[in-house]
């Protein structure tokens, strides 16, 4: 219906071009519906495998013609198409022809639609990190132009066949006349000028395709490496669209215009001879054929970045040309570990030869899944046997030590002669003997993951980084792992900077102040006996297992250091209280409140942390409510004062929602008395009116 509406506008050459002689426009028409519904794009014209479906689309298409033609009311359409379903026979003998024929029309129309709806500036992709990364349309127009391109080299071809048969015909004829006839002279003059136009038309034609292609193609490779990069950045909490079927589309019509271009190379060369522009050409498809088979082998399912040795663990490769692997022989990808001067010689195009690790059951199959579209090779139960670890410098610890899993495969795709090599690499994963050290090892994957660069030299990433960027990925940790929306704000991201620079200023701008690795990692916090990432690391293994819910609703203020909670406080009534994170112990949380002096003054006092343990054996409400002197949360909560018909403890209990002990749901029917105003939950406590929560006791 669309293409209908844009057929006024378009010239006679190029409808003449979308809908040839072998498929005329009115099979399009009348039979409009049934060929929108097919898969056309799903076949494999390559393969003679599909040669019976293809002929099947044919018989059917044949019988519809016929069909419309019988029930066509008018002699002279009747005629018509019932002569276009004779000649739909031509298609018998190569019925993957008229696939080919049908989706080139469908993705003509679809450019075309395209091409008219789009307005006259269209803006230019967002750059991300220096790198323009193209939308999903962008990239489709970009194909289906590509697409047309090699339509047109094929069509000046067969245009050029058929001049070359003209010729031939009329200098037969005009061999007895000797000369003697001029009008035949003139017409082979004719036709040879012609011939001379489309056999340079084509040549430009295919060279401007090699470039629309090689462009095509850096934009798909640099897609790939920025969806690598935005996995390795998912490892700190970032969004990250793992679905890779768009790509394995994009690399899968190019390899399909890279074999047809080489075709049209071969035929240019057989009719024009082998000078050194086609062989030139023939060297650039070749590369560009080569850097997509070696860019289309990712690791979907990356294994876990910490890994102890003697423990199971998986990984999934996916190659992105599954379906154009040649059949017959199965593909058998190999893992191995390699160490991070290793994996920098890749990029030299050095294979590792010396072995640093033992690596049980690290071979797979690749296989393709039909459903999923997706060819993969699972490694499910992988195990560290033994590791070689490189001499250390200084200071240095094992686990500040990268690896990383290689894996490679030798593949031979349909259409290529030669097997190819294929391999990638993990991202860069930290290999552990002992539980004890986890938590540093994840501090390492967490500056890599944090402020590595696209497109970096394995491992590289710098010593230090502004505490701005710092202060992102601590937040963005933090609400990924807690799996809360609840992220850190600016008076818990400057507690954080105090922490690590060690600085009490409240006053004081820490964004631009760079943070190195030791204050990191490496450095314990003055008076202390943990680095700053190991006490963060608990904080959230904290909040993560027994506080989401409270941190999540805005109920613990968490990160604050005594100087600024002493300004915050010190104007606050008595019985003021907030929760904050402990400053002495990992994965503690403590409540400092506002308290009575024996003077008569007023003092700060902070409870001895909870840690995980006591709250296991004792939630945090049942902690709350055995502290009879607090009465007020932070900052304006007057929960104790709501009014003196309600017990503190139970006040307390409904601020900071934790029904831990007796959960119940409230019940919605009518009251049991209908002279009473309360409602009675599920285990038969009296609803509270003002707080709509069940309390153990309620003053009238």
């Amino acid at each position: 219906m669309q293409i209908s509406q844009q057929l006024p506008n378009l010239s006679n050459q190029t409808l003449m071009e979308l809908y040839p002689d072998s498929f005329p426009i009115d099979v399009r028409h009348y039979l409009a519906n049934w060929i929108e519904e097919q898969r056309w794009e799903d076949f494999d014209t390559d393969s003679l495998e599909q040669e019976p479906q293809a002929r099947r689309l044919l018989e059917q298409m044949v019988e519809l013609l016929q069909e419309v033609a019988f029930h066509n009311p008018n002699v002279v359409e009747k005629v018509k198409l019932q002569h276009i379903s004779r000649n739909m026979s031509t298609f018998q003998t190569q019925p993957l022809q008229l696939v080919r024929t049908v989706r080139d029309i469908l993705r003509r129309e679809r450019l075309l639609l395209r091409q008219a709806a789009m307005p006259p500036f269209t803006q230019m992709p967002t750059p991300i990190n220096g790198t323009t990364l193209t939308s999903r349309e962008v990239n489709t127009s970009d194909l289906d132009t590509l697409v047309l391109k090699v339509l047109d080299i094929q069509s000046c071809r067969q245009q050029i066949h058929q001049l070359q048969e003209e010729l031939n015909w009329e200098k037969q004829e005009a061999e007895p006349m000797q000369g003697t006839a001029i009008t035949k002279q003139t017409r082979i003059a004719q036709l040879e000028y012609k011939y001379q136009e489309c056999a340079k038309k084509r040549v430009q034609l295919l060279q401007e395709a090699m470039c629309s292609l090689e462009q095509c193609q850096t934009r798909l490779i640099h897609r790939i490496k920025s969806w690598r990069w935005e996995q390795l950045r998912s490892t700190i909490g970032l969004a990250f669209d793992d679905n890779l079927l768009p790509l394995q589309t994009w690399c899968e019509q190019l390899l399909g215009v890279n074999g047809n271009l080489r075709q049209e190379l071969m035929l240019v060369k057989r009719d024009h001879g082998s000078v050194e522009q086609f062989h030139l050409l023939e060297e650039n498809l070749s590369h560009l054929l080569q850097l997509l088979i070696h860019s289309s082998l990712v690791v979907e399912k990356q294994p876990p970045q910490v890994i102890k040795t003697q423990s199971k663990f998986s990984s999934t490769v996916r190659y992105l040309l599954g379906e154009k692997v040649a059949p017959g022989k199965p593909v058998l990808l190999k893992a191995q570990i390699i160490t991070e001067t290793q994996a920098r010689n890749l990029g030299q195009g050095v294979i590792p030869t010396e072995n640093v690790g033992e690596l049980i059951n690290s071979t797979a199959i690749l296989e393709h899944n039909t459903a999923s579209k997706s060819t993969c090779a699972t490694f499910r139960n992988m195990s560290i046997r033994k590791i070689k670890r490189a001499d250390r410098k200084g200071s240095e610890s094992v686990t500040e030590e990268k690896f990383a899993l290689l894996f490679t495969t030798e593949i031979v795709i349909t259409g290529c002669e030669s097997p190819y090599c294929v391999q990638t690499i993990s991202l860069p994963v930290v290999i552990i003997v002992h539980g004890s050290q986890e938590n540093n090892a994840m501090a390492t994957v967490i500056w890599d993951c944090a402020f590595s660069e696209p497109n970096r030299i394995p491992f590289v990433v710098p010593e230090r980084v502004p505490w701005s960027q710092m202060s992102e990925a601590l937040s963005s940790k933090f609400m990924s792992e807690v799996q809360t929306s609840r992220g850190l704000d600016r008076y818990n991201l400057h507690c954080l900077a105090q922490k690590i620079f060690d600085k009490l200023e409240i006053s004081e701008d820490f964004n631009k102040m760079p943070v190195s690795w030791a204050q990191f990692n490496k450095e314990v916090l003055p008076g202390r006996t943990f680095t700053f990432w190991q006490w963060f690391e608990g904080v959230i293994d904290l909040t993560k297992k027994c506080l989401k819910a409270y941190w999540t609703e805005g109920l613990i203020f968490g990160f604050i250091g005594k100087q600024h909670l002493h300004v915050i406080l010190q104007n606050k009534p008595n019985g003021t209280f907030l929760l904050r994170f402990s400053d002495s112990e990992i994965g503690g949380i403590t409540i400092a409140y506002v308290d009575v002096c024996e003077n008569g003054g007023r003092k700060i006092q902070n409870i001895q942390p909870f840690t995980k343990k006591d709250l296991d054996s004792a939630g945090l409400g049942d902690r709350i409510r055995d502290i009879k002197c607090i009465k007020y949360v932070y900052p304006d909560i007057h929960g104790a004062c709501l009014t003196n018909s309600i017990n503190t403890i139970s006040c307390l209990f409904v601020l900071f929602q934790l029904v831990t002990k007796n959960k119940c749901v409230i019940s919605a029917s009518e009251p049991q008395a209908p002279h009473t105003q309360h409602r009675y939950c599920t285990l038969g406590r009296r609803v509270c009116s003002v707080t709509s929560v069940c309390c153990d006791s309620i003053t009238e």
